[in-house]
Order: C-alpha cells, then structure tokens, then sequence
C-alpha cells in the first residue's frame, strides 16, 4: 500500500474540547472507527485496546476511537468500558469519508449505511503506514501493536 499523507482534520472529543489532527503531538497515532458504541463488537474492540493501551504508549503511540456516536454517547461507552484514550466523535461524516469508512451493509434484511470497521496507524508525519478494513476483532489489537512497533 502507498503511503498517503492524512489532510488536517478536527473533531470533539471526550474530555472536554476537540482533537485537531495537526496539534495531536509526535506519536504514532492508532485511529480506530467503530459502527456504534455500546455495541457487543465495539465494545469488545474497545476492551482489547484499552487492555494493551500501555502497551501502545511503551513504543510511542497514541489510541483514539472514532464513529458516528454523539460526545454524550462516547462519554457514556468511555466510562462503562473505563477507556483510557479519547473517542472522537464524527457525527456529520467527515472524518468517515476522507477515510472512506461508510459503507452499505446488510443488517437484519436491510440495506443501511454504516461504518465499516477499520483501523489506521499515522505515522509522526501524519502518513498512513498501515491500514486494516473490514476488520475482525479478535487477534486484531495485537496486529496493530506489532505494526506499531516497527515505525
């Protein structure tokens, strides 16, 4: 995959105030977008991040998730999983189209418009270096530490 440089992007986030891609510092940065908060494989996505969280920051990276959710629901999803990283909060699509997450998908019958699960890894430059759709949770977290590891 070629790497693509990321183009500047803000959103609210937990915690109080907005992350601004271009003021979010020197580490590596795990952006991972989820379907729905509260959800039984978002959430177990959230705990596997969270449960190797250390790990993550011990070679220079920083988690954040992101979906659709509003900042109370991210709010809500944050302190029932006890998550140590932000949630952004992309409730108008932006952030989900310049990655080109949304995607049509079959639930119960129906034909609705979602986020496809994915995971990118920004390199200290803001250039994707890896990037994962479709994702399945299990094993997944520790894919993303060990790419993390060789940047």
């Amino acid at each position: 995959m070629a790497a693509k440089p990321v183009r500047d992007f803000t959103l609210p986030r937990t915690g109080g105030g907005s992350f601004r891609l271009s003021e979010s510092g020197e580490r590596i940065l795990v952006l991972y977008f989820y379907p729905k908060d509260s959800t039984p494989g978002c959430t177990t996505e959230g705990s596997h991040f969270r449960d190797r969280y250390r790990d993550f920051r011990k070679v220079g990276a920083e988690i954040f998730g992101i979906s659709r959710d509003s900042l109370r629901s991210h709010e809500n999803f944050k302190a029932k999983l006890g998550l140590p990283f932000e949630l952004l909060s992309d409730e108008d699509e932006k952030v989900c189209a310049q990655f080109g997450v949304m995607k049509l998908k079959n639930m119960y019958g129906r034909q609705v418009r979602g986020i496809e699960r994915s995971t990118f890894v920004l390199d200290r430059d803001r250039v994707v270096r890896r990037e994962w759709r479709g994702v399945k949770v299990p094993g997944h977290v520790q894919e993303v530490l060990d790419v993390v590891k060789t940047l």
